[in-house]
């Protein structure tokens, strides 16, 4: 029974992957952090947002995947310039397994995260990440002006958050993996390119990821690098 539920989830995941192309992807992680960000009560607090190296957007991850730890999320990664000034081109990046207990509701949910650190970022271009083992994750605090200056926002690699039928909250993701969708990428760029190479050595962005870094750049454009936040 667990196996028919696995490969049905399965099915299932790649269908509706197999239904939307990369630049439907972009342009709907674009609006996900654009509405996310147009709630000043209800949006990531705008000193985290500022200090972040990356940003995670993931669209509608689907709820029957995650029980049985199948495939179950592509999204994008956009990490900022090496200067620290705007927002390199996009990473496509998938999401998957995790366990019964990683579950946030509902049919299907928007996920962003922030990577908060150098460490992080390096770690997530390199190979995939799971969540809560191989860095530290913990839910993020909701409001523009929220008071973010906490053991949990100071000392996480990457903070989480989720929106489901409306709501937005912060989410701990233990369990889950992150790792570059090096297929993915392929197709957006039209040739074979790592996560590392996208970031580091000023990839073109396509113009169908315009959108997302447009939308990135209105609401954080500048952010101090990790090394100015230790000082």
């Amino acid at each position: 029974m667990r196996a028919f539920a696995l490969a049905a989830s399965l099915f299932m995941a790649s269908g509706a992957f197999a239904n939307t192309t990369p630049r439907e992807r972009i342009r709907d992680a674009a609006q996900v952090f654009n509405e996310v960000m147009s709630a000043p009560d209800k949006s990531i607090p705008q000193d985290l947002l500022n200090r972040s190296d990356c940003v995670i957007v993931v669209p509608g991850l689907k709820r029957a995947a995650f029980v049985v730890g199948g495939e179950y999320g592509r999204g994008f990664a956009e990490c900022r310039n090496p200067n620290g000034v705007g927002w390199a081109a996009p990473a496509a990046v998938r999401m998957e397994g995790g366990s019964v207990g990683f579950q946030i509701g509902g049919e299907e949910a928007d996920v962003v995260l922030l990577v908060m650190s150098r460490e992080g970022m390096r770690k997530l271009m390199d190979n995939k990440i799971t969540l809560g083992a191989d860095a530290s994750v913990a839910a993020g605090p909701v409001g523009r002006t929220a008071n973010a200056q906490t053991d949990l926002a100071l000392h996480s690699e990457i903070l989480a958050w989720s929106r489901s039928r409306g709501a937005f909250a912060g989410i701990a993701l233990n369990g889950a993996t992150i790792r570059p969708d090096n297929d993915e990428n392929a197709r957006i760029y039209g040739r074979a390119v790592t996560m590392h190479q996208i970031v580091m050595d000023h990839v073109r962005p396509p113009a169908e990821a315009r959108p997302l870094i447009s939308t990135l750049d209105r609401y954080s454009s500048r952010g101090s690098s990790s090394a100015d936040r230790a000082q």
